[in-house]
C-alpha cells in the first residue's frame, strides 16, 4: 500500500530549537496557545495509521510533513 504525503510551510515567527521536541505534546504551547491543536493533530494522523513531524528555527517559519496510508 502506498502512502501520501502532504507538506504545510509557514513563514511566521518559527519554533524555538527548545520547544521542537515537545510541540505535538497536549498542552506545550510556546506561543501562548492551548497546547491541544497540534497533539490533536498527531493523535488523529496516528489513528489513521500516519506520521507527522515539523522542521522549524526560530524566526524561518515552520514546515510540517504528515503521511498516511493512500486509499
Amino acid at each position: 500500500m502506498g502512502r501520501c504525503r502532504i507538506v504545510v510551510e509557514d513563514n511566521g515567527e518559527g519554533i524555538p530549537a527548545s520547544l521542537v521536541e515537545r510541540i505535538f505534546d497536549r498542552f506545550s504551547s510556546g506561543d501562548g496557545g492551548t497546547g491541544i491543536g497540534l497533539a490533536t493533530c498527531r493523535q488523529v494522523v496516528r489513528q489513521w495509521g500516519g506520521e507527522i513531524s515539523v522542521e522549524s528555527e526560530a524566526g524561518q517559519g515552520a514546515t510540517f510533513r504528515f503521511t498516511l496510508p493512500a486509499a
